[in-house]
């Protein structure tokens, strides 16, 4: 199988994005646990949708704000982008 990446992502509402993938797969994720519960004022600006919207793809995965906030494409594709304890 060739390598995982992120071939478009579409706004759903709030911080939710559909995301496909190379391989056709999409999944539904949305950021905003992340968002809101990481506290790092970085992401303040991705808690307005406005800010979470101004993202690119880059490589194969989703970049915001040249490198600021991005998942692994594996996190991304399995919808795990919290990490639990």
């Amino acid at each position: 199988m060739s390598e995982l990446s992120v071939v478009n992502a579409k706004h759903i509402t709030g911080h939710i994005l559909d995301i496909e993938f190379n391989d056709g797969h999409i999944s539904t994720i949305d950021f905003a646990t992340f968002i809101f519960s990481v506290g790092h004022p970085d992401y303040e600006v991705y808690k307005k949708i406005d800010g979470f919207l101004n993202f690119d793809i880059v490589d194969g995965n989703i970049n915001w704000d040249d490198y600021t906030m991005i998942f692994p494409v594996e996190d991304l594709y399995n919808n795990k982008i919290i990490k639990h304890s």
